[in-house]
């Protein structure tokens, strides 16, 4: 199996985008407001906020476009062919030194729990060092890929002794079950699925190990002409997160139609994040400062690449 399995290209990702299904969300007056073009990740800031209801009685209309993964959401956002979405703070950081025009306005703050190195169930292995000169599967700039690099660094372990397989989260269950890999850094649902369905173990998690931070990230271009739509989302956003953490049970619910999955692997994939809003501040840029000298250390990112014009706190009053 190949190391590197190459992914669709900039045309393929953003005709596939064009190609979706708008749905627009509102009260009767809706047509009278903005538009704002929000991507998601199944599972997401959508299921999130048509379950709590916030749209309802607001005129904001929201174009929703879904991604399997936080690459091909960042690589829109650089296109300009959506405004904001939330992505991961891993997947930013490669974003962001690539030169995309995007700024994170929102940004929420976890344990870690829900990201996860997973082994096989009957593997003897009961610690990362015990991975050594293994195969461990997960998608190139995720925060599964950052959990591997922690967890390797924290076990003393260098680049060379163990092997990281660049896979998508399709690709990377495929090669778990058939155990073409030893073990898998993932997130999400894709941990609590495995479990049920692959008879994983959580091996570790990104406890102690990971910031727990995520971002709403908006486009230089919606920044300066949209700013009402993305205040709009934002106090919605924030309102719905707290909603959720409020009511559980009944998200979890929701989330399971949507998405497909058991209630209880939804509840235990909604319960491990745990996502709260929290101002963009000082701790939160010299946080991800300090994921972006990982990967750094690491030889994925440049040296010398300084977060901080990355972040616009303007949005605070409203998204946290």
């Amino acid at each position: 199996m190949p190391d590197r399995i190459e992914t669709p290209g900039r045309r393929t990702v953003i005709a596939g985008l064009l190609a979706l299904p708008a749905l627009h969300v509102g009260r009767a007056r809706a047509q009278e407001a903005g538009t704002l073009r929000v991507g998601d990740q199944k599972g997401g800031n959508q299921s999130l906020i048509l379950a709590s209801g916030v749209l309802r009685e607001s005129p904001l209309r929201v174009e929703w476009a879904q991604f399997a993964a936080a690459a091909p959401l960042a690589e829109a956002l650089n296109a300009d062919a959506i405004d904001i979405g939330g992505i991961g703070d891993a997947p930013f950081a490669f974003a962001h030194a690539a030169g995309a025009p995007i700024r994170v306005v929102g940004a929420t703050r976890s344990s870690g729990r829900s990201t996860a190195l997973l082994v096989h169930g009957d593997a003897p292995y009961r610690r990362f060092a015990d991975l050594k000169g293994k195969r461990i599967g997960t998608g190139k700039g995720s925060v599964g890929h950052f959990l591997a690099v922690a967890a390797r660094e924290q076990a003393g372990l260098g680049r060379r002794d163990v092997q990281i397989v660049f896979l998508s989260p399709a690709e990377a269950k495929s090669a778990f079950a058939s155990r073409q890999i030893d073990a898998w850094s993932s997130w999400g649902q894709y941990v609590y699925l495995a479990e049920a369905q692959d008879k994983a173990r959580i091996l570790l998690d990104g406890r102690g190990l990971m910031s727990g931070l995520s971002f709403q990230a908006a486009t230089q271009p919606a920044i300066a002409g949209k700013r009402a739509e993305i205040t709009e989302f934002l106090r919605l956003w924030a309102e719905a997160l707290r909603w959720g953490d409020r009511n559980l049970d009944r998200y979890a619910q929701s989330w399971a139609r949507e998405t497909g999955v058991t209630e209880e692997v939804a509840r235990r994939t909604l319960d491990a994040r745990g996502f709260l809003p929290v101002p963009v501040d000082e701790q939160v840029i010299a946080t991800q400062q300090r994921t972006v000298d990982l990967y750094t250390r690491e030889g994925l990112l440049p040296a010398g690449v300084d977060v901080r014009g990355s972040f616009d706190p303007s949005f605070n009053a409203y998204s946290s």
